[in-house]
């Protein structure tokens, strides 16, 4: 119904089986007409790509995020340090996650290009709470 969520959430807001699965899921079979792909300031993950952190599991995970770092365009230091770069990655990230969506997802592909489903992204800011869409 109405403010009905189902939410799926993953470190850094990158998509794999799992998280696709339970997209399609949601959108196909549960009836959800909206995948919000939501990335934040300051992002832990994101700092984590950007300083080539490597721990278990999580390299892995941060892997998935470097694509992002390289295509983000910046004239400026690079560096987890620098919460500009990082949130302009973080943004980078949640536009090529909603490619990456697209392009791996044919059930929801369809659905968006049937009109049945949008799929759109934003960035939370940590300080004021504000919700972009612009991302």
């Amino acid at each position: 119904g109405i403010g009905d969520i189902f939410n799926a959430r993953v470190a850094g807001n990158v998509s794999n089986d799992d998280i696709l699965g339970s997209m399609e899921f949601a959108c196909k079979l549960a009836g959800a007409k909206v995948v919000l792909v939501m990335g934040h300031t300051a992002c832990g993950a994101i700092k984590g790509a950007i300083a080539n952190a490597e721990l278990g599991n999580l390299t892995g995970l941060l892997a998935k995020i470097k694509p992002a770092v390289a295509a983000t365009a910046y004239d400026g230091e690079r560096t987890a340090t620098n919460y500009a770069f990082v949130d302009r990655v973080a943004k980078t990230n949640v536009e090529m996650t909603i490619a990456d969506i697209r392009k791996r997802s044919p059930v929801l592909a369809e659905l968006e290009t049937g009109g049945k489903l949008r799929i759109v992204g934003s960035m939370y800011d940590l300080e004021t709470g504000r919700v972009r869409f612009d991302a």
